[in-house]
């Protein structure tokens, strides 16, 4: 309704909420923890199922499936089959590349902020460290087009006092160095998504006995030497979970992406709701799909991993 004012009120009261049920989550679990002493799993009892129970449990588990994959994926393949020239469309290549570089980048910065602050807070343990990280990390619980002007407000304040300063002593104008750029979507996508990461990293590193800091501790590694030697080789899968989480939710992240995009600069997710928005379903289905797809790969991966893990037991 073109009000600032009571959007951010209303995203206020939403966020105190989130944090409230975080809170109460965390505190529910407090103090129980557990450690792995093995990157393996231990395999899973089976159970099989014959007559009309495996034919129920099948349909159990293929309904969510069908209902809320397969049947829109095929309209989508449909839709897409019927333009073919939407995939050619150079245009189509360019915010294809446009979602795929944002996505990687910040699949690469928040993993690897995420294991900064989750290694300070296991290294520190103050709770000073530990309330900053959880900060930190609450952009995921916050609507990504409030978050969008709370990241557009200090990097338009940034890039006018850069250019004043310029004009002042050079006479040069900087113009828009951070906001309305790439890098501006970037580092919302970062703080939006940093709780994926955070979350995952603060798990794996929960997983690690402190017995194995004590020991490199005792043998002269300092943390940083520890996180490198030790920590980081039994953290490369938690690393590539988290980064894949991240690319997913990049790739499909529309609100912030608007808002924070340089004039011009079109993704999938742009793509897919400016042609929906016009009623061109047929030829927003290919660019639609490329997004499912992005997600879908990564899941595929994450699930080979998991199996990797756990040992497959053959049923009674």
């Amino acid at each position: 309704m073109n009000s600032t004012a009571g959007a951010a009120q209303l995203a206020v009261v939403l966020l105190m909420f989130v944090l409230v049920l975080i809170a109460a989550e965390r505190l529910a679990r407090r103090g129980q923890r557990y450690h792995h002493t093995t990157s393996r799993y231990r395999a899973l009892p089976n159970r099989r199922l014959r007559g009309l129970r495996g034919w129920l449990a099948t349909l159990a588990c293929l309904a969510p499936v069908g209902l809320g994959f397969l049947v829109p994926a095929g309209m989508l393949a449909a839709y897409s089959a019927s333009d073919p020239s939407a995939v050619a469309n150079p245009d189509f290549l360019s915010y294809a590349f446009n979602s795929i570089g944002l996505a990687t980048a910040a699949a690469m910065l928040a993993p690897a902020l995420g294991l900064v602050l989750a290694y300070g807070m296991r290294v520190d343990g103050g709770r000073v460290l530990k309330a900053a990280a959880r900060f930190a990390g609450a952009g995921y619980a916050v609507p990504g087009a409030v978050l969008a002007v709370g990241v557009i407000i200090p990097l338009t304040g940034l890039d006018n006092a850069i250019d004043g300063f310029l004009r002042r002593t050079t006479g040069i104008s900087a113009g828009l160095l951070l906001s309305g750029t790439v890098a501006a979507v970037i580092f919302g996508y970062v703080i939006r998504f940093l709780a994926l990461a955070l979350g995952t990293m603060e798990s794996a590193l929960a997983k690690i006995t402190p017995a194995i800091d004590g020991v490199a501790r005792t043998l002269g590694a300092g943390p940083g030497r520890t996180l490198k030697a030790v920590h980081l080789p039994m953290l490369r899968g938690s690393l590539l979970t988290a980064g894949l989480l991240v690319f997913v939710d990049c790739m499909k992240e529309l609100p912030m992406t608007m808002l924070l995009r340089p004039f011009n600069f079109e993704t999938l997710a742009t793509y897919v709701h400016q042609l929906a928005s016009d009623e061109l379903l047929e030829q927003a289905a290919s660019s639609a799909l490329a997004i499912v797809l992005a997600g879908i790969a990564p899941v595929i991966l994450l699930s080979s991993a998991i199996r990797r893990a756990r040992p497959s037991q053959s049923a009674p």
